[in-house]
């Protein structure tokens, strides 16, 4: 099992950090957790291309965790040339009707979809990458989830629990993917030390948790409520017994040198497990702390 972070910054635009993603290996799935603005780039920068995703899961819909999956899917769909299976998308409602409008023969993308089906340049593409016309209309395996249910791999399993963020506009959710070299649970961008969250995490290898603020200067109570800062992590982390604490979707005011160190140091005095400041294309070991590697 091995777990990469792809994206750990926020919707500001960044290039040092790209928005929400993950990319999780084991067995033989390769599974995308969020895909964000410019994660694609990472992706590609570990070595790894659209047509080696299997699974795609999708936390909630708001487009710094998203808007990357239209490059994923067209690139999936255009390189694989006819030659690997359909990608298989995961999310809370309404990841069917969205992956419609963007891909679908009335979406978005149509025009560009029919140009690449029907055009004799196009076909002649197609057949020099390996595929037999006529070439098939992307057809993409979409399953809207609820709380608690489970989507079974390649010998793992995925869980999804619940993640307090901006409900009830969108559907929000946390994952667990559980498998016999490990465990792994990304909270989303759940706010807040919530039962649910703690009761998902419970004993695993490593929490993946968002940390958007320093304790105490969040803008109001409600935000808070929503948002991740370094005290209800800590609380997480140490109620669920995680192994290994991952930060990640930071902020700029608290990505700074030495008030990095300070939050570390201040989720250490009540988690005793060991915490990672996440960094795009990070390498994190699921089986405790070793060295890391950055590509």
């Amino acid at each position: 099992m091995k777990l990469t972070l792809l994206g750990t910054g926020t919707p500001t635009p960044s290039l040092k950090r790209a928005s929400s993603s993950y990319l999780v290996e084991v067995g033989s799935d390769v599974i995308l957790i969020d895909h964000g603005p410019g994660s694609h780039e990472r992706l590609l920068q570990i070595g790894k291309r659209a047509v080696d995703i299997t699974h795609v899961f999708f936390s909630h819909l708001h487009y710094d965790h998203c808007s990357d999956y239209i490059r994923l899917l067209l690139t999936h769909w255009d390189q694989g040339a006819g030659r690997i299976p359909e990608l298989k998308v995961y999310g809370p409602q309404p990841i069917r009707r969205m992956t419609e409008q963007l891909f679908g023969e009335n979406g978005a993308f149509a025009p560009d979809l029919n140009a690449r089906i029907k055009h004799q340049g196009s076909i002649d593409i197609f057949v020099a990458r390996g595929g037999i016309p006529p070439r098939r209309w992307p057809q993409p395996t979409v399953t809207e989830l609820g709380p608690r249910d489970r989507i079974d791999g390649d010998g793992w399993t995925l869980t999804v629990g619940h993640a307090s963020h901006v409900q009830p506009y969108l559907d929000c959710y946390a994952y667990r993917i559980d498998s016999p070299e490990g465990s792994i649970c990304y909270s989303g961008d759940s706010g807040g030390a919530t039962p649910a969250l703690i009761a998902l995490a419970k004993d695993c290898d490593v929490l993946i948790h968002m940390n958007h603020y320093y304790s105490g200067t969040e803008p109001t109570a409600i935000y808070r409520a929503v948002c991740g800062n370094h005290e209800d992590v800590a609380r997480v982390a140490t109620e669920a017994n995680v192994k290994t604490l991952v930060l990640t979707h930071f902020l700029e005011q608290i990505d700074q040198p030495g008030l990095r160190e300070h939050i570390v140091r201040e989720i250490g005095k009540t988690y005793h497990g060991h915490i990672v400041w996440g960094e795009d294309c990070m390498e994190v070991p699921v089986e405790g702390p070793k060295m890391f590697r950055m590509e």
